[in-house]
């Protein structure tokens, strides 16, 4: 078993008690050989197993004991990666490093997401890592932002304009080398000396070998000199076999015909292999380009300048030049450069690019604006709370760039495969050839020469390596652009399977606020009149009831007057003199204590109880002339999410602190079917313990504080972006609106994924499972067929696109809307 030791600092230590919380801990962890904790030096040594655990999971372990450890991230982008073992190489590079805690390297988007010990090794380090490695590296990749995105469109642009230059370039000679390798099929060529066009076609296919080929020889002979293999090492060693051997027979005809062999080139071979190979490596990255539309998307919603107000003058600076507490001045159709609260001025903004919401959201003084949305009638100036990394819109494109360079863990059986790929790949490329030459037909050598090389050209680790990031890139970013935050692969590959979602009521099923939804009166009295006294006597109140009965009284235009002589009585209600009318505000002990009689109004008030509202008795001079019932009410689109995910088939289940008798009325007006009442704040992580207990699969749905340990407990935790930063940063995804519908959008994404990722690993090992033997030539003694290596490399180019293309589909994933 091969073992790994990795020394981590920890910080928070304060007396051998707190090592040995630290070593039990340690040693408890699954993969965890030994561990030992030095209080001195505060650091901590641990054997594992890398096959079982990580230094991730070392280090999140040892944070969930109490402590911390200093750690640090970078994204670096890579260049040189031509498939799945380029990955393997990189990533192991990376993770022999003694202050590396995690390396993942995604060859989709060529970036490595590095966690490292920053005391220990710097970032200049990692990247002389990766270069001993034999892969370039771009300074300043994990940038997040236009001028990083810029420099990886540069480099993509200019990689593929050569790869544009040499496949055409290599495209019209294989077309002349192949004609002239089958002169018996074109008259004007019969009558031209076998030797002759030998030199002719040498002369064609020289330059396309070492000037279009390149490319395979530099980073296979980088690999070579690490004593490793890729896929360019495959497409190098097959093609110069064939190459080689032509110029054999080209200047040293006698040796073959001496031999027994009649001199035959493989030039059309060799040329041919390499222009389909760079017809797919240039189709490939193009189409490796558009999963990461949806970064250049979000990217370009930032506006380059900004209007602001400095010294009473209005100034348009650079966007980098904003700061804090600026005044930015918005005009119609202007898009808002960054974060702010509305000092003055009203308008509708849409913000459907950043929330998925379609319908423009009203803006008046004290509403939040966020960078990136577009404001669409009024003008506004607004105060600048956020700018540069720190805006909305900064922090969506960094969560999303981290999401797509995570990887999945149904990556990993496709990752072990290819570590091992090319050498057992180049294994079966000799086997096939000693065979060939012990038992092969005459001539044996040319059989055995053109089945090696088309082992070596079918075998395509390329669409190993993309089938899992392709997939996870493009649905991280159609889940951004539709205002669904997606923290990392895992995130995305758990959510498919949940079982059982947990809504939290307030705030998540509900508006969070609440409302008056009912106002019962005397025959003899208007409704106006028993509002306007009870919203007057609420006007001195601080209470969340009496602020929504006065919020109420202001959307219908009532006139309020100031009370007298007010008292508030807890858990009762309230009294005062209103207009010289002693009232009585609250619930039907205060009527009983007041001997107030109630007959006829109890009744009701208990009808409105059972369906979770609130009732409050409303008295003037002795009697009640009214109730006015107030209420948290669901989300408008609430009823209609929970039957969506009824549909797919999971349980849906209600947690609140609330009564039961409340509790059940509100999961009845949701159509929920599970009630967890009564339960209180600290026991919400609890209740979902239980739930994983009953072998469900649970995610869990909050916005509030007292939700984060229930989110980060959960299997998935979904935190609703109108809620706290506490709960998003505990959360595996993030809906940035209040919209429950981006719960089904989430999980039917994650499903589409899935499918996506099963479908393209599947391909992928079919393919070589079923293209290497073909090639070796296990259908010669049955069927007489061999596959010519020109057909094998088309294989091999078509393996990759399809997996990429197949990957973009999920572009056209649709929202749902509830």
């Amino acid at each position: 078993m091969a073992t790994k030791e990795i020394t981590l600092p920890v910080i928070g230590m304060t007396c051998a008690s707190c090592v040995a919380t630290v070593e039990r801990t340690l040693r408890r962890t699954p993969g965890v050989i030994e561990a030992n904790v030095n209080f001195a030096n505060e650091r901590a040594t641990i054997l594992y197993d890398p096959a079982a655990t990580d230094g991730q999971c070392l280090v999140d372990v040892i944070r969930e004991a109490g402590y911390e450890v200093p750690s640090a991230k970078t994204m670096l982008r890579v260049v040189g990666m031509t498939c799945a073992s380029c990955v393997a190489t990189v990533e192991r590079a990376l993770r022999r490093h003694p202050a590396v805690v995690c390396a993942n390297v995604n060859f989709a988007n060529e970036t490595a997401s590095v966690v490292y010990l920053p005391d220990r090794v710097s970032v200049d380090e990692l990247r002389r890592v990766i270069r001993d490695a034999g892969y370039d590296v771009l300074e300043d990749a994990g940038e997040a932002g236009e001028s990083g995105m810029d420099r990886e469109q540069m480099a993509r642009q200019q990689e593929i304009s050569q790869l544009r230059v040499k496949l055409i370039v290599s495209l019209a000679v294989a077309v002349v080398v192949m004609i002239g390798s089958m002169p018996h099929l074109f008259p004007f060529l019969r009558h031209t000396p076998h030797q002759t066009m030998f030199y002719i076609l040498f002369a064609l296919a020289t330059p396309i070998q070492f000037w279009a080929g390149w490319q395979f020889y530099r980073p296979a002979w980088a690999a070579a000199k690490h004593l490793t293999a890729n896929m360019d090492t495959l497409i190098a060693v097959g093609t110069t076999a064939a190459y080689l051997y032509s110029v054999g027979v080209t200047f040293f005809p006698g040796f073959f015909t001496g031999a027994g062999l009649e001199p035959h080139v493989y030039y059309d071979t060799a040329v041919t292999i390499i222009a389909l190979i760079l017809l797919g490596r240039y189709l490939e990255a193009r189409a490796k380009g558009r999963t990461s539309e949806a970064i250049r998307r979000l990217i370009g919603l930032q506006p380059k300048t900004a209007r602001v107000i400095r010294n009473d003058t209005e100034l348009d600076i650079p966007i980098a030049e904003v700061v804090v507490g600026d005044i930015v001045v918005v005009r119609p159709g202007d898009r808002i450069p960054v974060d702010g609260v509305v000092r003055e001025g009203h308008s509708s903004v849409d913000e459907s690019m950043i929330t998925g919401e379609s319908l423009p959201v009203e803006k008046t003084v004290g509403s939040e604006v966020i960078g990136g949305t577009i404001n669409r009638t009024g003008a506004f100036r607004f105060v600048a709370t956020k700018v540069g990394r720190d805006t909305a819109l900064a922090q969506i494109i960094r969560l999303v760039e981290e999401a797509q360079g995570s990887k999945a863990p149904i990556q990993r059986l496709a990752d072990q495969v290819a570590a091992v790929f090319v050498p057992v790949v180049i294994g079966i490329a000799l086997v096939t050839f000693a065979i060939w030459m012990l038992v092969g037909p005459q001539p044996r050598f040319t059989f055995a020469l053109v089945n090696f090389v088309a082992v070596l050209i079918i075998a395509c680790p390329c669409s190993l390596g993309l089938a899992t990031p392709t997939a996870i890139m493009v649905g991280t970013g159609r889940g951004a652009e539709n205002g669904i935050l997606i923290r990392g692969a895992e995130a995305l590959e758990k959510a498919h399977s949940v079982q059982a979602i947990v809504l939290d009521k307030t705030g998540t099923l509900t508006q969070g606020k609440p409302t008056v939804t009912d106002l019962l009166v005397a025959e003899d009295h208007a409704a106006a009149d028993v509002l306007r006294l009870a919203a007057s006597l609420e006007k001195g109140s601080e209470h969340p009831l009496a602020e929504a009965i006065v919020q109420h009284a202001a959307t219908q235009g009532v006139e309020l007057v100031m009370p007298t002589d007010f008292e508030a009585l807890p858990g009762h209600g309230v009294v005062g003199l209103v207009e010289g009318h002693q009232v009585m505000l609250g619930n039907i002990k205060l009527m009983e204590e007041q001997e107030i009689p109630t007959a006829g109004w109890a009744e009701r008030a208990a009808a409105l109880s059972d369906t979770g509202k609130t009732p409050m008795f409303v008295a003037v001079d002795g009697q009640v002339i009214g109730i006015i019932a107030v209420a948290d009410t669901l989300k408008p689109n609430s009823q209609r999410a929970v039957a969506r995910l009824h549909e797919m088939g999971l349980q849906v289940l209600m947690i609140t602190g609330d009564n039961r008798r409340t509790a059940e009325a509100i999961a009845r007006q949701a159509g929920i079917d599970r009630v967890l009442a009564e339960v209180l704040p600290e026991d919400k992580a609890n209740q979902i313990k239980r739930l994983q207990n009953e072998g469900l699969i649970v995610a869990m749905v909050g916005d509030g504080i007292n939700d984060a340990p229930a989110l980060a407990q959960a299997d998935v935790g979904i935190a609703i972006g109108t809620g706290t930063d506490v709960a998003i940063e505990a959360a595996d995804i993030t809906l940035i609106s209040g919209d429950l519908s981006g719960i089904v959008t989430a999980i039917g994404l994650s499903k589409a994924t899935m499918r996506t990722i099963r479908g393209n690993l599947f391909w992928a090992f079919a393919y070589n499972v079923l293209g290497i033997p073909i090639a070796a030539g296990v259908l010669y003694p049955f069927f007489g067929l061999l596959l010519n290596p020109a057909i094998a490399a088309g294989a091999m180019a078509f393996s990759s696109i399809f997996v990429v293309t197949n990957s973009l589909r999920l572009r056209g994933f649709k929202a749902t809307s509830a």
